[in-house]
């Protein structure tokens, strides 16, 4: 860890230094840096004015709608993942750098990076969860609520880490980890990109960094271009639910998922259903992910299949809470886009009321008003700015849709709890999944899941439900 140190000290030393963003990330690096202080000075700026607490004399402060003005004064910028630059970066003089970019640049032999629209958070915990279970030294970093900086002590040269990567983070990377997992690229936060094609090159900076001898495993819907990427590419491929579906086995070290049934080269392994605790075809498709990534770290199929089955799901991913005067309560508060949604709803066959809507960022809704039309959901309860739109497109542009009298209007989840309560037939299910963000309305969805819990579960039962997870799950940031 001393030369490691030595390393970063490099960067900053005799230097002026700008901490962008203190939240947490921001303060993981402020920690890191001021082990040493070989820095010339540190600045750091927010936008929050009530973050201006911490007490050292040493570190001045720029606080309020200003806060980027002064990029150019500093020699080096260490910008947290959530600060969108009111400039392209080329503008700058400044040396804009992240933490993740300084980790990746000391330990990325090491690292297993792993992103996608959906799916990232469920995929990092569970291949974290296998290692640890396989008795292998491994460490779980990143988007997943846990900066690299404040682990940098229990880095060992033969410990596997595992890194969760959102756009913010890879958006301006320069170094790619040496096993890349690209699960899926959806219609996501045009409203910070604009463009499908800016948001696309983001979650593509973990490969294109990458070296001949690296590794990138990535599913069938985003696979790069013929000549795009520059590692060894493993597809993994669904042909569905259905056990029979489709081709025979993959070409290669390509990994294919028919049904329950993940196969690679001469190997089979079958999900075993009926004992694990991850729901839906979509966990199964992270599963082959992960089964082709512990392949590549020589773990066992008896090791595997341990830890998959000891495996507990990350909060608010289609997650059972229970069930109250005949009704089971699903938490799916992570949906964000329209393909979530309609997983959630494929998976939950006796779905009668589905909780739809939140902030609106601009996505197009055309293939969930399609699902909805035709989907045997009995009540779909559309709340918040998005709800509003979905209702408003389907009476102005879907005359065709089919029993609009299942479309309920309201305007807060609090009035969706309430008509979710009052309509779902007793002996099916109720689920909350917005297919919309939370911002605005809720600080994360975390809090959003927590207040469907609340509202619509645990204060009718009278008894704490909470759902006991893996110690290392943490609260994640933009996909």
């Amino acid at each position: 860890m001393n030369e490691k140190m030595t390393q970063i000290d490099a960067w900053i030393e005799g230097k002026k230094v700008l901490l962008l963003g203190f939240g947490r990330e921001g303060q993981s690096t402020y920690r890191m840096l001021a082990r040493t202080k070989r820095y010339a000075s540190l600045t750091i700026a927010d936008q929050n004015t009530e973050k201006a607490w911490l007490p050292d004399p040493d570190v001045s402060w720029i606080v309020g709608p200003d806060y980027q003005k002064t990029l150019d004064e500093y020699d080096g910028v260490f910008k947290s993942p959530g600060i969108v630059l009111e400039r392209p970066v080329t503008e700058y003089r400044c040396s804009i750098i992240s933490q993740t970019e300084v980790f990746f640049q000391l330990f990325r032999d090491q690292i297993v990076g792993i992103t996608g629209t959906k799916g990232k958070s469920t995929t990092t915990s569970l291949l974290y969860h296998i290692l640890k279970e396989a008795g292998r030294k491994t460490m779980i970093a990143g988007n997943i609520g846990i900066p690299a900086f404040d682990h940098m002590d229990e880095v060992e040269p033969d410990k596997v880490i595992v890194f969760e990567m959102s756009c913010h983070q890879l958006e301006y990377m320069t170094v790619s980890p040496h096993v890349g997992v690209l699960l899926n690229i959806h219609e996501e936060h045009l409203d910070h990109y604009g463009t499908m094609e800016k948001y696309t090159a983001a979650k593509e900076k973990i490969f294109r960094n990458q070296k001949p001898e690296d590794i990138l495993i990535c599913g069938q819907q985003c696979l790069p271009r013929t000549g795009e990427c520059p590692s060894h590419l493993i597809a993994v491929r669904d042909l569905g639910e259905e056990e029979d579906g489709g081709a025979g086995k993959p070409e290669g070290e390509d990994v294919l998922l028919k049904g329950n049934r993940i196969f690679q080269g001469d190997r089979c392994f079958v999900i075993p259903e009926e004992e694990i605790h991850l729901l839906g075809h979509h966990n199964y498709f992270d599963i082959a992910a992960v089964y082709a990534v512990c392949r590549l770290l020589g773990i066992g199929e008896e090791d595997f299949l341990r830890g998959l089955k000891s495996f507990l799901p990350l909060p608010h991913r289609l997650y059972y809470l229970g069930t109250k005067d005949g009704v089971r309560y699903y938490d799916d508060s992570i949906s964000t886009i329209c393909d979530t949604t309609m997983q959630a709803l494929n998976t939950l066959k006796d779905a009668d009321t589905v909780l739809i809507g939140g902030m609106d960022r601009g996505i197009d809704y055309q293939d969930l008003i399609r699902y909805l039309s035709g989907s045997p959901v009995e009540n779909i309860i559309l709340m918040e700015a998005t709800g509003e739109r979905i209702f408003r497109e389907i009476r102005d542009k879907y005359p065709g849709f089919k029993r609009p009298e299942r479309l309920i209007p309201v305007e807060h989840l609090e009035d969706a709890v309430r008509e979710a309560r009052r309509r779902t037939r007793k002996g099916c299910s109720c689920v909350l999944s917005p297919a919309a963000a939370s911002y605005g309305i809720f600080k994360n969805f975390e809090e959003r899941g927590e207040v469907w819990i609340r509202k619509s579960f645990i204060c009718l039962l009278k008894t704490p439900v909470r759902p006991t997870l893996i110690s290392d799950s943490r609260s994640a940031s933009p996909a």
